[in-house]
């Protein structure tokens, strides 16, 4: 409904999340809660710190749910977390909640096209020795092999892990590697 006299300012009451977000093959749950960690973040510093229960009370999802969501979110590199402790008034310490840190887009973008690079190379891996099984079946007079239930093993002078194994790089997130230096 439109009310004629307000008009809406495009940088209050607004969050933007990057469009790459819906390209990135994620679950309902890890866009509801990448979502809800753009809501929260400072965007100066890219950084929030939700307790999962509030997540959870928010979205309407388990504390374990939204936990295991943050997982996922952070090993598709969309985030990081961080461990804080609290100093109560007593000085005892305690374990406070994960500072979040929303990590730049491509970052994700990258990894994601990288996994989907090396489940190609696998499936044509996969492919062909299946085509190989098939040349040396017909050479040798070999009438319906089944070879889907034969990975791992010795078959026809083949082994399924040599011929498997596709030649590619294997990529790591770029989190990582910025944690380690």
């Amino acid at each position: 409904m439109y009310f004629g006299s307000q008009k809406r300012e495009p940088c209050k009451n607004f969050y933007m999340v990057p469009n790459e977000i819906m390209r990135l093959g994620l679950s309902v749950g890890e866009i509801a809660v990448y979502n809800y960690l753009m809501y929260c973040e400072d965007h100066k510093t890219y950084q929030c710190y939700p307790s999962y229960r509030k997540m959870g009370e928010a979205l309407g999802l388990t504390r374990k749910t939204v936990m295991k969501y943050v997982r996922s979110l952070e090993e598709k590199c969309l985030i990081t977390t961080e461990h804080t402790t609290v100093t109560l008034k007593s000085g005892k310490k305690q374990n406070g909640n994960l500072l979040y840190t929303i990590r730049p887009i491509q970052a994700a973008v990258d990894y994601f096209h990288a996994k989907q690079l090396e489940k190609a190379e696998r499936e044509t891996a996969k492919l062909n020795a299946i085509r190989k099984f098939e040349e040396y079946d017909r050479k040798h007079g070999i009438i319906g092999g089944n070879r889907s239930s034969q990975q791992g093993s010795q078959q026809n002078g083949f082994c399924w892990e040599e011929v498997m194994t596709p030649q590619s790089t294997s990529f790591s997130c770029p989190c990582d590697t910025e944690t380690s230096a």
